[in-house]
């Protein structure tokens, strides 16, 4: 009974440790707008530390590779000193999107949690880049374990930045299908991580290959 109730107060902590993440990944979202960018945001967090934070700089760079997952994933990289991000939590106010979703798995990234869905071309609803266990079978050497997914989160307080943004493209958005689902704007969907599965060929292309050790 000791040990089922410690783990029950870990997930309690985790959860109101991600509820603070993800409202303060809203707040960064009006951030965003105020630059001129789209309202979208990540952070992403060790061991309930923030490493960093960012919005998009697709319009201040003139570069569209620059999403906010992208951005702070390059950025962590630096300031953890190390290709390996294991133990962390990312956490964004729309899904990756395929372009984000395999840099987060090559740098074993351990938790993804997102407000607003994006089954157009989202990592996970659209491509399932994110969860996908055959790319860390096949190549170990380069991608991470299958993360825990969490998608929902805070979703009704993501949509209403977008829609105070501008409600006539929030609208059209919508329309189209591009982000958001149908369901009850207060549900999450958790997905649990994927533990890694042992063997020879795995330790043996690790040992060849230490993609992740600097």
């Amino acid at each position: 009974m000791l040990a089922k109730t410690e783990s029950t107060d870990r997930e309690l902590d985790q959860s109101a440790i991600d509820q603070v993440m993800m409202d303060r990944c809203i707040r960064m979202s009006t951030m965003a707008v105020q630059r001129g960018e789209f309202p979208f945001a990540c952070v992403i967090c060790k061991d309930g530390e923030v490493v960093i934070e960012s919005t998009n700089r697709v319009a201040l760079e003139a570069d569209v590779t620059r999403h906010a997952e992208l951005v702070a994933v390059s950025e962590a990289q630096k300031i953890l000193g190390r290709k390996d991000l294991s133990g962390c939590t990312l956490y964004s106010t729309i899904e990756p999107c395929a372009m984000c979703s395999f840099p987060i798995r090559e740098t074993r990234i351990s938790r993804v949690i997102f407000a607003i869905s994006s089954p157009m071309m989202g990592g996970y609803s659209k491509w399932n880049v994110l969860r996908d266990p055959e790319i860390s079978r096949v190549m170990p050497e380069a991608f991470g374990p299958v993360p825990e997914v969490i998608s929902g989160l805070s979703r009704g307080a993501a949509e209403k930045v977008w829609w105070t943004w501008n409600p006539l493209i929030w609208w059209v958005i919508k329309q189209r299908g591009c982000f958001g689902a149908d369901h009850d704007p207060g549900a999450c969907e958790r997905l649990h991580a994927v533990p890694e599965r042992g063997g020879f060929l795995r330790r043996l292309l690790m040992h060849l290959h230490p993609y992740h050790s600097t």
